[in-house]
Parts: C-alpha cells; sequence; structure tokens
C-alpha cells in the first residue's frame, strides 16, 4: 500500500460521472493491492444486485445481499488464500449499492475503516452524478418501466436516509408499473417532514396528479410553509387543474426529531402505524378532505408523540385495502403480523418484509393497486 495514496474524493469529482466505478476500481488496484474490483448496484425491487464492472447479469450472491440489507462489511477467505471484501455503498443512509474487492490477504480493521471511507466517496459520487448520466439507473432496471413508473420513479427523494437520530425508508410497487402511489420526505435541522401519496385514477393521468400534488408540496415547504400550507397549496392547485374531477389522498407528517412530537395532516386514505416494544397501534387520526375535492380547502393539525425506539410504519390503500378474492382486507391482520416479524430488522430491511408479505397476500393474483410503505426508526 502506498505511503501516500491520491484522494479518491479529488478523482472522483475530476472524473467525467459515467466512469466513476472505474476510476474507483483502478485507485485500489493501484494503492491497495486489490486484485479484482467489482461495483454493484441494486436493482427496483432490492432482490438482486446489477453489476457495473465484473460479470454481466444480477449478483445474487448471500455475501453480497447480506452487505446491502445490513450495511455492514462483510470478509470472506477465497479458495486461493485471498480475502474477498463486500462493502456497502451508502450515502447519507441511502444504499446505492455495494463494493466488493479481493485483497492478498484480511485486512486490519484500520485498513476496513479506511477502505469504507472510500466506499462512502464512490457512494456520493455515484448518487451526484445520477443526474449527468442514465449509466447506473439503466443497469437498476430488469424491464422497461411504463411512462407513469418514470415519472414517479424520477420524483423519489431516495429510498432511505438516515443519521444517528433516525433512519427512514421507502418501497414502491409494482415497482416497474407504479402509477398515482407516492412517498416524499425532507430533512431540515430537527425536523424530518414525510409524505405519502395515492393520486386518483390509472397509469399516467394518476402520476401527472401526483406529480402536481408532489411539486406543489415541495413548493411550499422549500418556501418554509408549514403542514397546512403544503397542504392548502397541493390542494388548490389540484383543484384548479381538475375542478373536483380528480384527486390525490394524502397524509403529511413533520416529526420534530429532538422531543418525538409528530403533526399530522391526514388528507384521504395513507394509514399510518407505530410498533412500540411487542405492540403494534394504529393511529387514530381524522381523515380530513382529499387534496382537490373543492376549491379553498383548510386542514387542521393533528398531534401523536413518539417514543424513543418506536417504529413508524405508513403505508397507502394500495396496502391497508388489498383484499384479493374477497378476502379480509390486508391491514385488518396481515399487515399487524408482518410488521411485528420486522421487529429486528432496520427500517431499510422491513418495508421489503411488508412488501413481500403483500405479495404473498395476493398469492400469485395481480395486486388491483399499487402500492407504497415508509418506515421510520425514531432513534433519538
Amino acid at each position: 500500500m502506498s505511503d501516500t495514496p491520491v484522494p479518491l474524493g479529488a478523482l472522483l469529482r475530476a472524473a467525467p460521472p459515467d466512469r466513476l466505478p472505474e476510476v474507483a476500481a483502478d485507485h485500489l488496484r493501484r494503492h491497495y493491492a486489490a486484485d479484482r474490483v467489482e461495483v454493484f448496484v441494486p436493482d427496483l425491487t432490492l432482490s438482486s444486485l446489477c453489476p457495473l464492472l465484473g460479470e454481466p447479469g444480477p449478483a445474487t450472491e448471500p455475501a453480497v445481499l447480506r452487505c446491502l440489507g445490513s450495511q455492514r462489511p462483510d470478509t470472506q477467505a477465497t479458495a486461493t488464500g485471498a480475502t474477498r471484501l463486500h462493502l456497502p455503498l451508502n450515502s447519507w443512509g441511502e444504499r446505492v449499492g455495494v463494493l466488493r474487492l479481493e485483497l492478498p490477504s484480511r485486512p486490519e480493521p484500520e485498513l476496513t475503516e479506511e477502505l469504507a471511507v472510500h466506499a462512502d466517496e464512490l457512494a456520493t459520487a455515484m448518487r451526484a452524478a445520477a443526474s449527468s448520466t442514465d449509466r447506473y439507473r439503466r443497469a437498476q432496471r430488469r424491464a422497461r418501466l411504463t411512462m407513469a413508473a418514470e415519472l414517479q420513479w424520477d420524483m423519489l427523494p431516495g429510498r432511505s436516509l438516515a443519521d444517528e437520530r433516525f433512519l427512514v425508508a421507502g418501497q414502491l410497487e409494482p415497482a416497474y408499473d407504479v402509477r398515482g402511489d407516492h412517498f416524499d420526505w425532507a430533512l431540515d435541522g430537527d425536523k424530518l417532514t414525510i409524505t405519502v401519496l395515492n393520486g386518483h385514477g390509472e397509469g399516467m393521468e394518476a402520476a401527472l396528479l401526483t406529480s402536481l400534488a408532489v411539486n406543489a408540496m415541495r413548493n411550499a415547504r422549500r418556501c418554509g410553509a408549514d403542514i397546512v400550507e403544503q397542504a392548502e397549496l397541493a390542494s388548490d392547485a389540484v383543484h384548479a387543474r381538475h375542478s373536483g374531477g380528480a384527486h390525490a389522498s394524502t397524509l403529511l407528517l413533520e416529526i420534530d426529531l429532538v422531543g418525538g412530537a409528530v403533526a399530522a395532516v391526514d388528507a384521504g386514505s395513507p394509514r399510518c402505524l407505530i410498533a412500540r416494544g411487542g405492540e403494534v397501534t394504529p393511529v387514530a387520526l381524522e381523515q380530513q378532505l382529499p387534496f382537490g375535492m373543492f376549491g379553498e380547502a383548510h386542514y387542521e393539525i393533528q398531534r401523536f408523540d413518539l417514543e424513543p425506539g418506536d417504529r413508524l410504519l405508513v403505508v397507502s390503500d394500495g396496502v391497508h385495502e388489498a383484499a384479493p378474492a374477497g378476502r379480509r382486507t390486508f391491514g385488518e391482520s396481515a399487515l399487524l403480523s408482518a410488521l411485528r416479524r420486522t421487529r429486528l430488522q432496520p427500517a431499510t430491511e422491513a418495508v421489503g418484509t411488508v412488501m413481500r408479505s403483500l405479495r404473498d397476500y395476493h398469492a400469485g393474483a395481480e395486486p388491483e393497486d399499487d402500492a407504497v410503505t415508509v418506515c421510520l426508526d425514531w432513534r433519538r
């Protein structure tokens, strides 16, 4: 290993946006004697990883998936006596992918930490570069997205966000044909805002409706407006465009990351639950009118509190109201059971567990609605 390796961050900033994996791999080979370097990004369903470097085809080896899920380094001895090291690519809690490299010998903890810093630098650079190249997004796709799904995925804030106080994650399904369901979040100091939406209608019309509502709320939020003003501007925008003929059911949450107080505007069908200890409790909120049903609609804030260690789950009606083949709705009992099974999982894994349970509940039948799940762990 070189005594003074060239800073990887500087190399990545100077590199073309579509060549970041190659630049990182060259750096790791030259300064850390890495024999083989591979970079993987998760597909849209988070069920496999797709290579940017290395052999083509999705990677489903347990070690790669385990690293993505745990967000911890993983080491394995190879048949030749080398060490295969998997490192999570993470940027502010967003699981960007996995870096795999083979080293001549098992790395000391200090070296693993140094390489993990380089992995984070690569993750942050790749996330920033995604707006300037299609390479990373193209690699994530196992099929072609519908136009509505393309619009929805492009509006997402990411699929997870974290710091020492919290971890929040979201998942959309069906990934390649999502229509009106969506989630959004934003962190501002000690305040985290989360929204879950369900746009009325089908296909592109539902996606455009959701896009209008999301961007109206962002416009208000970025001007410093509270969640009541965000809701009212979004409702006015939807009504001005559709004159009451379409609406967007929305739940807005503003969470105080210091004290755990939650301010909520419930404008329709998304529901939330709290897992505390071994108990799961629905949050009782009075539903107000969905966005766009009437002009100059007014909304009121409702309040509840989180306790340290709480898990908050928010789901759209495609989750809690799913009733395949006339069965009881998923939200009546199966959702609670699924949430209890996530007790030992981080929020990033919990959303997948809930969605897999929903798929199993359909027993092979095609879902009638798209679905969104957002999970927040308040660590305090």
